[in-house]
């Protein structure tokens, strides 16, 4: 098969992306695969084309309802309409509709709580199942930057649904994580296919400012002056906001703020605005970014340090999706670091917390009885993160009081495991702040790869490069598409037409 020729036929691309071609060959043969892509190099067409190719359906675990609906709008203004997101968004009258009429579609997007959900579950066991995928992979690992207990029933599920031919997608996994991955899924023989999570054409930046007045001047700054659609990473809401706010009234910029405690309607127009080129700047929390394919974003500014390599790759590589050169930069205040080490406890219950909530539980013979009657408790108690994490934890004993109370022991000693494997993430991440030598090796050398030779000398702050190289009138390449471009373009025009009139 001339992959090549279908990749135009049905996407109009003239050639794959690093590591699309050697995933869906694996696919096409049958074989699990674990792929690692760096961020903006196109996973979605490493399931999208096989799908297409092969016959039955495609599942797609996906860990966030905003990133299933981002991916299933995307599939239909490029044409599929056999796409459906199974999740909360849709009403019971449409959850029934769906799995009544699911024969009807070709990818089905799906959360993992719904895909363990008893009755879906038997609706799924009917179906001829070509491809099941999970996104977003690394949500498996309990050491990884974003764990998703949930995801951790996924190697049961696949069982239940007789094996598949399974695809697990990350963009950033160390081997330690890839090997969770594995064998959390229970995938004993795996095709990897591994990129590099380096991205050549963005170019790394840390600037050390002495207090945060100065930081916040430097932002303003930064906005005003660098060319482009960008990025700004806030670790709060809060603080996402107001700068948000601030940046309208101080710089000539369209900018405004998102993050996961907006409305899905207002999170779903500011997207739409950033995509049209209505908005210039987003400040936003990690919340955005998942799903978002603008490929002309020519920078990413962390105003707070990320807690780990992972997520920053993950961040970063929203920028330079049109593989032109682009720019990260990371702004660093003293004490920035303690936020991160707040918010990193913070995800998990402590041990006081925990030991309330043994107290509690001991008043009651039956975990139903304490639930019904503690909620106000509960949601006093335990942040929403915490207490999912939590109940994942113990979800198989909380019938019993006594071997939940006993489960609880294991939590503690699984918390303290995993709040030092926190502790030297940011340890890390620190270290390569205040790093004097080449930022990308130190990254290439965090995941076990060697630097990439081929890319340009000033690839970072400690390499020669300097921000202003950014800068509107400092601007070293064209956002308007060359002459080839143009006849590249209008060959697909061409060839769209033809297969149209056949």
């Amino acid at each position: 098969m001339n992959l090549e020729k279908k990749l135009q036929q049905l996407y109009h691309f003239n050639a794959f992306r690093s590591g699309q071609k050697d995933v869906i060959e694996s696919i096409l043969n049958k074989k699990h695969t674990l792929a690692m892509l760096p961020t903006g190099t196109g996973k979605s067409l490493c399931y999208q084309l096989p799908g297409l190719l092969m016959d039955g359906i495609v599942i797609v675990i996906s860990p966030l309802l905003s990133l299933m609906q981002d991916q299933v709008e995307q599939m239909k203004m490029n044409g599929e309409k056999r796409v459906v997101a199974l999740n909360s968004f849709l009403s019971p009258f449409e959850k029934n509709d769906v799995l009544k009429n699911i024969k009807k579609y070709k990818f089905l997007f799906i959360s993992p709580e719904m895909a363990r959900n008893h009755h879906v579950l038997s609706v799924l066991k009917t179906l001829n199942i070509s491809l099941f995928v999970i996104d977003e992979a690394h949500c498996i690992s309990q050491w990884g930057y974003d764990f998703r207990p949930e995801y951790q029933k996924l190697g049961l599920v696949r069982k239940e649904l007789g094996d598949p031919v399974t695809l697990a997608l990350t963009a950033t996994a160390t081997e330690e994580i890839r090997k969770d991955i594995k064998e959390s899924l229970f995938l004993e023989t795996i095709n990897e296919v591994v990129y590099s999570v380096d991205r050549p054409n963005i170019a790394l930046c840390v600037e050390k400012i002495s207090t945060s007045k100065r930081k916040m001047d430097r932002l303003v700054h930064l906005a005003e002056n660098l060319h482009g659609p960008g990025i700004i990473y806030f670790s709060s809401k809060k603080i996402a906001e107001q700068t948000a706010e601030y940046l309208r009234g101080k710089c000539n910029k369209k900018c405004t703020g998102y993050h996961g405690g907006m409305t899905q309607e207002d999170r779903i127009l500011i997207q739409q605005q950033f995509l049209a080129g209505q908005l210039d700047i987003i400040c936003a929390t990690s919340a955005f970014g998942m799903g978002i394919n603008k490929e002309n974003i020519r920078y990413v500014i962390h105003y707070h340090m990320s807690s780990q390599f992972e997520s920053y790759l993950q961040e970063i590589g929203r920028a330079g999706r049109d593989q032109q050169q682009s720019a990260a930069i990371l702004l660093f205040a003293p004490g920035d670091e303690f936020l991160a080490y707040q918010m990193a406890e913070m995800e998990m219950p402590s041990e006081l917390q925990i030991k309330q909530f043994e107290l509690s539980l001991t008043s009651y013979k039956k975990y139903e009885d304490w639930e019904k009657a503690e909620k106000a408790w509960l949601d006093y108690h335990f942040s929403e993160t915490q207490w999912r994490v939590l109940k994942a934890f113990i979800h198989e004993e909380k019938n019993d009081i006594r071997q939940l109370v006993k489960k609880l022991d294991d939590f503690n000693e699984h918390r303290s495991r995993r709040w030092q494997k926190k502790k030297q993430n940011i340890t890390d991440f620190l270290c390569w702040i205040n790093t004097d030598q080449c930022r990308r090796s130190m990254i290439t050398t965090y995941f076990a790869e060697e630097k990439n030779p081929s890319y340009i000398n000033k690839c970072c702050d400690n390499c020669g490069l300097e921000v202003s190289d950014f800068y509107e009138e400092q601007v070293f390449y064209s956002d308007q598409p060359s002459i080839q471009d143009w006849k590249k373009m209008l060959a697909g025009i061409l060839l769209k037409s033809e297969l149209s009139n056949e």
